[in-house]
């Protein structure tokens, strides 16, 4: 039985309901779920109080989208939008049937890291050769970008939306802790929390290509607070079933191992594009997408994975 994410159904017009956040700083985390008191659901599960109407499956993973340019009011053919209001589904895969997988990039980006930038201690926080070798080999995949860094590296967001086989998605602005004691990071004000995220959809935004409502937290950290913040955004949340442990990683093995080890059909498979602090990711990615291949699994958007008809 196949099963479908939730999708907004068509409404004459949704008010817009935030306004711009606050910027703060917060150092980049080793990434794994702390989500106590979540609302988690497969892909293809039905968010509370919702009665979506059904909706296309996309069929061309090379097809350009829709895009939002209203942060606070997401169109219904977007992929991962949800009902403005209720509380966001969370989502660490899709349906376990046919050979799609999902590889997923974070762009991570705080004002500590801008600092290592400007003093020279860092080259750089976007690794090139991660899309080198995805556009040479014409391979699908997911952008969660935060806000500073599409500031940081605006004509690098640029080549990533004008590739028909890329999707951008939400990582916050400025990747500040929606949760205590998630790895250390700085924790935002939950005041703010509704107007980082939309914040961060307007920035994006205006980069046009393939357009998304799916959000990550930073350290994949939330609970009931975090995720009723993002009620009035109709996002989907994804975190991921498999966590490659990219960040920070001294050697590319252990990185492909944590990749292939528990990959499955539907598979949302975690990686990073910050070059400086997830240095071995370039070298893991071939080794990675070699062994799906002989596991008969192919990279697809992140919206194909999540919406099988």
């Amino acid at each position: 039985m196949h099963v479908k994410i939730p999708r907004v159904p068509l409404v004459a017009t949704l008010a817009a309901v935030v306004a711009a956040a606050a910027l703060l700083a917060a150092p980049a985390p080793v990434r794994r779920p702390a989500s106590a008191g979540i609302v988690r659901i497969a892909a293809g599960g039905r968010a509370p109080q919702t009665s979506p109407a059904p909706q296309p499956t996309a069929t061309d993973p090379t097809a350009p989208q829709p895009t939002t340019t209203d942060p606070t009011t997401p169109a219904a053919t977007v992929p991962g939008a949800t009902p403005v209001g209720i509380r966001p589904p969370v989502v660490d895969h899709g349906p376990r049937t046919g050979n799609k997988v999902a590889l997923t990039f974070d762009a991570d980006m705080t004002d500590a890291m801008r600092y290592q930038l400007r003093s020279g201690a860092v080259r750089s926080y976007a690794n090139l050769k991660i899309i080198d070798l995805l556009e040479r080999e014409r391979v699908p995949a997911t952008f969660f970008l935060t806000g500073k860094w599409v500031e940081q590296y605006p004509d690098v967001t640029r080549r990533l939306a004008a590739n028909p086989r890329f999707e951008l998605a939400n990582h916050t602005y400025g990747h500040l802790a929606f949760t205590p004691d998630c790895y250390g990071l700085p924790r935002i004000a939950e005041r703010e929390m509704t107007a980082d995220v939309a914040r961060t959809f307007d920035v994006v935004a205006a980069y046009g290509g393939r357009q998304t409502r799916y959000f990550r937290f930073p350290g994949l950290c939330h609970d009931r607070k975090a995720l009723a913040a993002l009620a009035p955004l109709g996002v989907t949340v994804v975190d991921g079933d498999v966590v490659s442990g990219d960040p920070f990683a001294k050697s590319w093995r252990p990185v492909v191992r944590a990749s292939l080890d528990g990959v499955r059909p539907g598979s949302v498979i975690v990686l990073h594009v910050t070059e400086a602090n997830a240095p071995m990711t370039d070298e893991a990615l071939p080794h990675i997408l070699a062994g799906l291949a002989e596991r008969g699994l192919e990279p697809a958007p992140l919206s194909e994975v999540l919406g099988v008809d």
